[in-house]
């Protein structure tokens, strides 16, 4: 790793594949087995968490202690361990034995935190998601050459608050959005022309309807080209299409929704994080004259009820939705539909 990439990695902040912690404590062991039954990532160690370096010396000792704590995953573990201006680096690949435990307990990283599973809650997760995510998964139809859309990588550096020299091989290599020369599938929604060229099924359809049924239709528009423009798109096409109420307080003029506006960002935010991709079913817009209906593909992942929805989170698409994190279009993971409830209420 060269400085460069060091300061790419702490200027994109903690996510999905990368954690910070300020010094070492044997508690790194639940981060390495989190990052371990996810898709791997890096561990700084002498960053703090608002990304500034706290320079630690890595010594023989502390070398091995961080080798030995992963010898005793069930089963065993190793990583890699380097050096940087100042900062320990602990490469943790994917690992190829799920699911690993520490101390008796799993961990699984969701968004920019590790949380601790059941030995049956990790298995049944797997076994649903049949060790295959989408967005992890390598896109073949994606070409540099005739898809790759440099105005959303750009809006992408712009949001995530990046500055930097290194080559677009190496940024996506560091987002993990690389397997060997193929770009992900999480890669391909974010930076692509045509969302269709890549990715069946990855395009937002709005209708606008007269009354309360599907029988008349009143105009229609599909989205389809890169996540963040077809999110952009079709929020505006929604607010223009919903009634505006104009209150004047002798200012500037306050123009206010029906429906709360942050409220229907957060729903159609979590319709494109947690869709299932797999499935060749577009999201779904319909606003009728008394509601507004956001349909994705998917039910809930593994076994979670209904009744579980406000307890915990298993993301569908975690790779996307740390991405998602980072360009500051999501927040806390499982909070999402408490924020429109109390939007909705007020």
């Amino acid at each position: 790793m060269t400085k460069e990439e060091l300061d790419f990695l702490i200027q994109q902040g903690e996510g999905y594949n990368l954690e910070f912690k300020e010094a070492y404590s044997p508690s790194l062991a639940r981060e390495i087995c989190a990052l371990a039954n996810a898709t791997g990532g890096k561990i700084l160690i002498g960053v703090t968490d608002e990304g500034k370096i706290k320079p630690v010396k890595v010594n023989n000792k502390i070398r091995s202690e961080i080798q030995d704590l992963t010898r005793n995953f069930d089963p065993d573990f190793a990583v890699n361990i380097s050096e940087l201006c100042g900062v320990a680096v602990i490469d943790v690949l994917e690992g190829k034995k799920k699911p690993y435990s520490t101390g008796g307990k799993f961990y699984l990283r969701q968004g920019a935190n590790s949380q601790q599973l059941s030995r049956d809650e990790i298995k049944s997760f797997f076994i649903n998601e049949k060790l295959i995510h989408f967005d992890e998964t390598p896109n073949q139809n994606f070409s540099f050459d005739k898809d790759f859309n440099e105005t959303a990588y750009q809006n992408f550096l712009s949001k995530i608050g990046v500055k930097t020299k290194l080559s677009r091989e190496d940024i996506l290599k560091n987002l993990e959005l690389l397997n060997g020369e193929t770009i992900k599938n999480a890669g391909a929604l974010l930076f692509c022309k045509k969302a269709t060229r890549v990715v069946c099924g990855a395009t937002i359809i709005c209708a606008l309807f007269m009354g309360k049924t599907k029988t008349k239709v009143i105009d229609t528009k599909e989205f389809n080209a890169d996540l963040l423009a077809n999110y952009t798109s079709a929020f505006d096409y929604l607010r223009s299409k919903l009634n505006t109420e104009y209150i004047m307080t002798g200012g500037p003029r306050e123009e206010i929704l029906e429906l709360p506006e942050k409220a229907l960002r957060e729903a159609l935010l979590n319709a494109i994080a947690h869709r299932d991709y797999f499935s060749q079913a577009n999201i779904q817009i319909s606003i009728f004259s008394d509601r507004v209906v956001i349909d994705n593909p998917g039910g809930l992942v593994g076994k979670m009820k209904v009744e579980d929805l406000y307890k915990k989170s298993y993301p569908r698409n975690n790779l996307l939705f740390g991405l998602m994190q980072r360009m500051e279009l999501v927040e806390k993971i499982g909070s999402g539909l408490m924020r429109i409830n109390e939007m909705m209420d007020e």
